[in-house]
């Protein structure tokens, strides 16, 4: 797909707080002028209701257009046997957007910012490629230093300060 505008995930396990930092991202770059898309997995198994929350709450941040996909249903209302993301960002392709930010699709590519809330979600750092920084929560023991930046999900001035960056740096 060739792409022309920016794509940044977010990733986590379930309760880490990635549809928070949607909205957080998803607010300040349209406050900025910036056009947003969004895409949330729905990994929790089975179709996303008509109201997915996750989604909803994109919208109500200000994203142009949101979705949601699971088992094979991307809640826009298009329905096949499966549904992968790259097909779901060439649909999106032709609405212009200036940046997608997509919750969740843990083994695709694209860079992320992963949320880490327990140790035992240090694993994800290894399961996981293309990490931009690591967010953490004061239940998370960060003991070491990590190859990317690091931020408390209490400095929320400066992982915003550093994600804006990221979204206005190759649109």
């Amino acid at each position: 797909m060739e792409q022309h505008h920016k794509i940044i995930q977010v990733v986590g396990y379930q309760n880490s707080g990635k549809t928070t930092l949607m909205e957080q991202l998803i607010r300040q770059a349209t406050a900025e002028g910036l056009k947003i898309g969004t895409i949330k997995h729905h990994g929790h198994g089975g179709i996303p209701m008509n109201d997915s929350k996750d989604s909803v709450r994109h919208e109500q941040a200000g994203a142009r257009i949101a979705a949601v996909e699971g088992d094979g249903t991307l809640r826009m209302s298009i329905h096949r046997s499966n549904w992968q993301l790259d097909e779901i960002l060439a649909i999106y392709a032709s609405f212009k957007m200036d940046i997608i930010l997509i919750e969740g699709y843990k083994n695709e590519h694209y860079p992320k910012v992963v949320l880490l809330r327990t140790i035992e979600d240090q694993v994800l750092l290894q399961k996981v490629s293309n990490i931009s920084c690591v967010i953490y929560w004061p239940t998370y023991p960060l003991d070491k230093s990590l190859d990317y930046p690091t931020f408390s999900i209490h400095d929320k001035a400066q992982y915003m300060e550093f994600l804006m960056a990221e979204m206005r740096g190759k649109i």
